[in-house]
């Protein structure tokens, strides 16, 4: 437990939240200790990795967050080494879901969720933020769980429109053809689903973008291509670029 005013926190490893075949996803919470009297706002992290390495508890940003007196949940989600995308999509919407299911027993209030992420984890943040309208995007199971809409969303350096990354990325074993099966450029369609400026809608949630004018993994125009199409559909947006930042912002993590 850390003592970081105003709120002492606590660490709850190794929480199931989702079981998807033989698989069972784990999350980690860092919550206010003890539980505030009022219901907490909650916030989701997502952690980067290419979408194919890392886990709840590389580089957990949260703890800052709690010490708010945010609850607070980093998760795990499929590797791309194992399922193509839109299943780490579905991860992340279930984990919403998870969070409202949970919200009397965590003291959460439920119409207060944020998510985040870096990096991979900011690009399946944000298709949280603009998908919530929709439960699913491609999985056949029929969805009954609360609903998987965010309140609000930030992410740091941001992959959105893969078709318009170029250079390594569109080659045949590029983080981005493995999270959708292939070369992109042969697998255009999911691409497409692959992007978040896909999904949007006019209620869609409030959103802060950063990203380092000094990325060499994610290009800077990445999010600002995000930016402008979240000003043309009307959604609450603030771009910050950093013009001596890199892709980690000077923290030791993986894409």
């Amino acid at each position: 437990m850390t003592t970081t005013a105003p709120f002492a926190t606590v660490v709850l490893p190794d929480i199931p939240y989702r079981t998807v075949g033989d698989s069972t996803l784990m999350l980690e919470i860092i919550r206010p200790e003890p539980i505030p009297t009022v219901p907490m706002p909650a916030i989701i992290y997502i952690h980067g990795g290419a979408w194919m390495s890392g886990d709840r508890t590389a580089n957990n940003r949260n703890a800052f967050l709690a010490a708010q007196g945010f609850f607070t949940i980093s998760i795990d989600y499929r590797s791309s080494l194992y399922a193509v995308f839109p299943a780490q999509l579905e991860d992340a919407k279930a984990a919403v879901r998870w969070l409202r299911a949970h919200a009397a027993q965590y003291q959460i209030d439920p119409q207060r969720i944020g998510i985040w992420g870096h990096s991979a984890g900011a690009h399946l943040a944000a298709l949280v933020g603009t998908s919530g309208h929709r439960q699913t995007i491609a999985e056949s199971t029929t969805v009954t769980e609360p609903s998987s809409r965010v309140q609000a969303v930030a992410t740091l350096a941001c992959p959105t429109d893969f078709l318009q990354m170029g250079g390594w990325h569109e080659a045949v074993d590029s983080p981005e053809a493995q999270l959708v099966g292939g070369p992109i450029r042969e697998r255009v369609a999911l691409v497409q689903l692959a992007n978040p400026i896909t999904y949007l809608q006019p209620d869609a949630p409030p959103f802060l973008l950063i990203h380092g004018e000094q990325d060499e993994i994610v290009p800077l125009g990445q999010s600002e291509l995000l930016a402008q199409a979240l000003r043309a559909n009307g959604t609450a947006v603030r771009f910050i670029s950093m013009p001596e930042a890199g892709h980690t912002f000077g923290v030791d993590e993986a894409s």
